[in-house]
C-alpha cells in the first residue's frame, strides 16, 4: 500500500473544519500499523459507544502559555468496550457511532453546545505516511501524554500549523490542527505534513480536530484571527482538556 499526502475534508474524517487540512495518513479496518514519521508501531484496539456520563467539577491542568480555566461541569465518556475514556464539557454532545467504524474500532465525534464539531476519536486504524514535501510550520502548544504510552514511547498533544504559500485556496495556506501524535516534534525550518495519529493497540488511533477561524456553525461570529488568540478562548481550553484527558478506562 502506498501512503501519500492527501487533503482530508470534514466529510472524510468529520473533523471540525469547513476547509481542508493536509495530513499524511491512510485508514484501514484491519492489518498492521505502518508508523508515521518517527513513530513506533504498537498494540490494542478499542470498540466504541457511549457510557453513562458522570459530572465532575475539577478542571485539569492546561498547557504551554494557556490559562488553566475550563468549563465548570464535566462528564466522562467511555467507549463501549470499556478500553478508553475521556472527560468532556457536560453541555457538549457525543455522537457514537458517528459513522462506520473499523471492525473492533470506535468512531466518535464531539460537538459543542452550538453544534460545532470539534474533535473525532477513531481507533483500530492503520496509519502511515510518506513525507514527500515539507512546509514551514509552527508548534503552538505541546504536552506529553504518559497515560497513553506504548512500548516505551509517549505520544503528545499538539496544536500546530503548516503553511503552503503555493496554495490557491486561502483556507489551505495556513492549516491549523490539534490532536494526539506519536510523531516526534519537528525541528528545522520545515516539517512533514501534520500527522495526528498515535500508536494504540492493535494498530493506531486518532483524537483531534482542526481550527477554522471562519467556521460560523450555530450562527456564531467568525473566530479570532490568530492561533495565539484562539488558545486563550474557552473553546480551546475545553478542547485541550478533553483531548489530554484520554486514557485507558481501566
Amino acid at each position: 500500500m502506498t501512503f501519500q499526502e492527501i487533503y482530508v475534508h470534514r466529510s472524510a474524517l468529520s473533523v471540525a473544519t469547513s476547509g481542508a487540512f493536509f495530513l499524511a495518513l491512510a485508514l484501514s479496518a484491519c492489518g498492521q500499523a505502518t508508523p508515521g514519521p518517527g513513530s513506533t508501531s504498537s498494540p490494542t484496539a478499542s470498540s466504541a459507544t457511549t457510557a453513562t456520563p458522570t459530572a465532575t467539577m475539577s478542571p485539569s491542568a492546561s498547557a504551554t502559555g494557556t490559562s488553566a480555566s475550563t468549563s465548570a461541569s464535566w462528564s466522562k465518556f467511555t467507549t463501549k468496550d470499556g478500553k478508553l475514556s475521556f472527560d468532556y464539557p457536560s453541555t457538549w454532545t457525543i455522537k457514537d457511532p458517528a459513522g462506520t467504524a473499523p471492525e473492533g474500532g470506535s468512531f466518535v465525534t464531539v460537538s459543542t453546545d452550538k453544534g460545532k464539531q470539534v474533535a473525532t476519536l477513531r481507533t483500530n486504524v492503520v496509519t502511515g505516511s510518506e513525507c514527500t514535501k515539507k512546509h514551514p510550520y509552527s508548534v503552538l502548544d505541546t504536552q506529553p501524554l504518559p497515560a497513553l504510552a506504548q512500548a516505551g514511547a509517549t505520544p503528545r498533544f499538539t496544536f500546530e500549523s503548516r503553511m503552503d504559500s503555493s496554495a490557491k485556496d486561502p483556507a489551505k495556506m495556513n492549516v491549523l490542527a490539534y490532536g494526539i501524535t506519536s510523531a516526534p516534534e519537528p525541528a528545522g525550518p520545515d516539517a512533514c505534513p501534520i500527522f495526528h495519529f498515535f500508536t494504540w493497540p492493535p494498530s493506531g488511533a486518532m483524537f483531534g480536530g482542526a481550527y477554522n477561524p471562519m467556521d460560523t456553525t450555530g450562527g456564531g461570529m467568525p473566530g479570532v484571527d490568530t492561533p495565539e488568540a484562539y488558545m486563550q478562548t474557552q473553546e480551546y481550553k475545553d478542547i485541550k482538556r478533553m483531548i489530554t484527558s484520554l486514557k485507558p478506562a481501566s
